[in-house]
């Protein structure tokens, strides 16, 4: 499935995420204090509110937590149905990432299925999706 998808705006907070998937990584923002991660980015860390944060490279391995079918075609050029899940990762506990399952039917996804990251990039944003992992 491959839809024009909604464009992020870039900032100092977010630019590591949408453009890590450019080398292959991603970017999740850790906290150099307490060593918690935030997501969605932000410049100061929401467990402990230092401002010791930076982006850092995660493994991109994680697990459904949970997931719908959507079937209605709200785009043009939007291929239907696809999956919309939510992915706990597996190196940053507390970070769950709503994103899409590609790569299978629909048929194959199910609750905790184990996942890996896989980058689709437009106009120089990498959007994180997952695939199911051996």
């Amino acid at each position: 499935m491959t839809i024009k998808r909604p464009r992020p705006r870039l900032d100092e907070e977010n630019r590591a995420f949408w453009t890590g998937g450019g080398e292959g990584k991603l970017m999740i923002a850790k906290c150099g204090d307490c060593g918690e991660h935030t997501h969605p980015p932000r410049l100061l860390c929401r467990h402990c509110l230092s401002e010791n944060i930076a982006p850092q490279p995660v493994s991109g391995k994680g697990k459904v937590d949970t997931f719908t079918v959507n079937y209605q075609s709200w785009a043009p050029g939007m291929e239907v149905p696809f999956v919309i899940a939510r992915v706990r990762l597996d190196d940053a506990p507390g970070v769950i990432l709503t994103t899409n399952i590609v790569n299978c039917t629909i048929d194959a996804v199910h609750f905790d299925d184990p996942v890996q990251v896989t980058f689709e990039e437009q106009d120089g944003i990498f959007y994180p999706l997952f695939e199911k992992a051996d």
